[in-house]
């Protein structure tokens, strides 16, 4: 018979063996049979009574320590870049021990309430307990959520103010966290997840009036984790950074560099010039320069500010507002190319000839001084006959070259085949105190494309540089779409009476032959929507796999290191490959690369999804005083539970729920893309014109809710309840003429509760 193990053995080997301590296992480790094991069950039975361990029918384990496989969740990065994650698991006393998150190549970028699997090694440092490392991302979390505050009988629920969640949550009257009716609250998962009835909260902070002025933008930044406040350290950081002066670098400080800019500019980071060739081996030919802030200048790898923008990885841009990746010492003064102050740029000289194909090119690190700070419309108007008083002086010798070196950009951008969408962008004007006064589409004009032009031809000569230097970099990769997404094109086209090219490899040539088609007909819109849906999502990757939309082998971005902290990567390898300072790019920072991809590429995804949210809550508040409204619009997409229509004036997308369809049933057709009335013919597809009416806005979610009266001219039927087939009437349970859809006053009955 086995000699029962002390209680010290039996928590040695649970601790050694923490993924291995069932009561099974356990007695099998120590050849304990029979009748001891009711003994071995009275030994564990005490450990735990005395806190040692840990456990449930499956198993054992020291409940002050964790186990070496687990589900952790994300937490925000701290001060010092570093991530930390919260162990769910976790049976102990007291607060649980830090967990530090360590990353490793190709792990994907993680944000605040990720869930993630890992594998969990002890690690006596100061300021944590484990290192965790990944071994899959599980999700994120669920037990978290933005809504309203509505005050009940006893605590409260909260409604979600995500347009795409329906589901509430009850909050009990001592989880309510003094939220007030009304109030915008974040809120947590309280308890286990019912299996019957809405979920359980508590408020875990209260974010004041949601249908306060700019109180938009702060739901979608809070909402999407967005840092939006700098720490102390960071401020004080930026604040001592002082101007750069010329030392070694290139005095440019003669050129007559400008700066063009939106109107609404909250940041310089590009000059730009082009002089005619003197050389007269190159007749008609161009010399272009683009000049660009040396944010590298001020922010060294690895340093506060650095570790920061890098948490950040872009700037955000909302109607009301920015969130800046660098502090405003840097972003808006130190860094912007103002005019008539001294600037350190990173430059590049590039020679381009009559049919604007470059030449050569070469890079500097210099000082520069921008001759003005100049608008669109400012240029624009220049080059179009009526200068002001700006940009007057400089219309000889600034203005039209930089005109004439487009006009042979462009001849190589035909030659060259981009793809050439065209589609409008919305511009929210706000009143001072944060109301939304009008939508718009901006305008675009020919300094805008000229600009992107420069832009470009610069991107791509860093890509090019590097590569010659064998120095590691950040591409901007956009590769070719999928069979699946080119599928779906394809039946978007032939329902608009129009092809795309079938049985071999598709060019960007082959969609603006499309495209070019669909132009100046009714089409258009959609079609250019479809394009786009069609393409993947553009990313950053230390590996070149070309830019399929721009239709480039190598393409870099590097004009906007402000904004962008992949431009700022880029900086740093151009200054490390010409040996212009120690402030390049670092072995420890090669090697980080490719996590920085990934990192940077989904803090984009982040900030657009932010910026997007923003966008349809503003255009929700502008148009919910225009309730029972007629507006024109196109449908923009077909799905089994309804329609949805882009409106013409604002180009704000509603929703025509199915239930509201007149009184026939409608078959969905997912190849074709359509819902056609079974007793009618009438046929919804996409980028049809109809009419709607608006029933409901709410701007809290951002969701519009349409009723449809007219389709490309015919007005929708009215006619009686019509019989299916199988003699079932349409509409759930067969409901009598002039009921209601339950799923139509559902919809309505919340909408209403939502406005309240």
């Amino acid at each position: 018979m086995a000699k029962l193990p002390s209680k010290d053995a039996l928590l040695a080997w649970i601790n050694d063996n923490p993924d291995q301590s069932s009561k099974r296992e356990i007695a099998k480790a120590f050849g304990i049979k029979g009748a001891e094991r009711i003994e071995l069950k009275r030994l564990l039975r005490e450990l735990a009574d005395e806190g040692h361990i840990r456990g449930n029918r499956k198993s054992y384990r020291d409940g002050d320590r964790l186990p070496p496989v687990t589900v952790l969740e994300v937490q925000p990065p701290n001060a010092d870049g570093d991530i930390f994650v919260r162990p769910l698991e976790w049976q102990g006393e007291g607060t649980p021990p830090g967990v530090l998150y360590v990353a490793r190549r190709g792990d994907p970028a993680l944000g605040k309430g990720d869930r993630i699997l890992a594998k969990l090694t002890p690690d006596a440092a100061e300021d944590h307990g484990y290192e965790a490392r990944l071994i899959r991302k599980i999700g994120i979390s669920p037990r978290r959520m933005l809504g309203i505050f509505r005050t009940e009988t006893e605590g409260g629920r909260i409604v979600p103010i995500d347009k795409g969640s329906a589901k509430e949550w009850i909050v009990r009257a001592g989880d309510a966290g003094n939220a007030k009716d009304g109030e915008l609250v974040e809120a947590e998962q309280a308890g286990p997840k019912a299996r019957m009835g809405l979920p359980r909260a508590r408020v875990v902070e209260r974010l004041g009036d949601p249908t306060a002025p700019r109180a938009v933008s702060l739901i979608a930044i809070h909402a999407h984790g967005i840092p939006d406040e700098f720490p102390d350290e960071v401020l004080d950081a930026a604040d001592g950074r002082k101007p750069a002066g010329l030392g070694q670098r290139t005095d440019l400080r003669e050129l007559p560099l400008i700066t063009i800019d939106p109107v609404d500019a909250r940041d310089r980071d590009d000059a730009v010039l082009a002089q005619p060739d003197p050389d007269p081996r190159n007749e008609g030919g161009f010399v272009i320069w683009v000049a660009i802030a040396d944010v590298a200048h001020y922010v060294r790898t690895g340093d506060t500010l650095d570790r920061e923008a890098w948490t950040r990885g872009n700037s955000t841009y909302f109607p009301d507002r920015v969130v800046p990746m660098l502090p405003d010492r840097l972003s808006g003064d130190l860094c912007s190319l103002h005019e008539d102050v001294p600037r350190a740029c990173l430059a590049v000289r590039m020679v381009i000839d009559a049919h604007g194909r470059k030449l050569k090119h070469h890079f500097s690190r210099g000082l520069m001084r921008s001759r003005a700070s100049l608008t669109y419309a400012e240029v624009q108007a220049a080059r179009d006959g009526t200068p002001c008083e700006k940009t007057e002086p400089l219309l000889g010798e600034v203005i039209h070259p930089l005109y004439g070196a487009y006009e042979a950009l462009k001849r190589a951008r035909a030659d060259r085949q981009p793809l050439n969408l065209d589609l409008p962008e919305r511009r929210i004007e706000l009143s001072p105190e944060g109301r939304v006064t009008s939508v718009a589409f901006k305008e675009r004009f020919d300094a805008h494309r000229m600009i992107e032009e420069f832009m470009v031809l610069a991107n791509v000569a860093a890509a090019e540089t590097l590569e010659a230097h064998r120095t590691p970099l950040l591409y901007r990769v956009h590769e070719e779409p999928s069979p699946e997404k080119l599928d779906a094109l394809r039946d978007t086209a032939e329902a608009a009476g129009l092809t795309l090219a079938k049985g071999q490899v598709l060019k960007t040539e082959h969609f603006n032959r499309l495209l070019n088609a669909a132009a100046d007909t009714e089409h258009a819109e959609i079609i250019n929507m479809s394009v786009l849906r069609a393409m993947t999502q553009a990313y950053y990757a230390p590996e070149n796999y070309g830019h399929f939309g721009l239709h480039l082998k190598r393409y870099a971005h590097f004009t906007s290191p402000i904004r962008r902290y992949a431009d700022l990567v880029v900086h740093r390898a151009l200054i490390a490959a010409h040996g212009w300072g120690e402030d390049g790019l670092t072995e420890e920072e090669i090697a980080r690369l490719p996590e920085t991809a990934e990192h940077i590429s989904e803090t984009e995804r982040r900030s657009m999804a932010a910026e997007r949210d923003t966008t349809d809550r503003y255009l929700a508040a502008y148009l919910s005083e225009r309730v029972g409204t007629e507006f024109e619009g196109r449908i923009s997409g077909i799905a089994r539970f309804g329609v949805f229509v882009k409106l013409d004036e604002t180009g704000a997308d509603g929703f025509i729920p199915i239930s509201t369809l007149g009184r026939e049933f409608f078959h969905y057709d997912a190849d074709s893309q359509t819902l056609m009335g079974e007793h009618s013919g009438l046929t919804l597809h996409l980028g049809t014109r109809v009419t709607v009416r608006l029933a409901e806005a709410v701007p809290v979610t951002g969701g519009l809710m349409l009723e449809l009266l007219d389709v490309a001219g015919q007005k929708m039927p009215r006619g009686p309840v019509r019989q299916r087939r199988g003699g079932r009437k349409p509409g759930p349970k067969g409901r009598k003429p002039g009921k209601t859809a339950p799923r139509a006053r559902k919809l309505k009955k919340k909408a209403k509760r939502r406005q309240s």
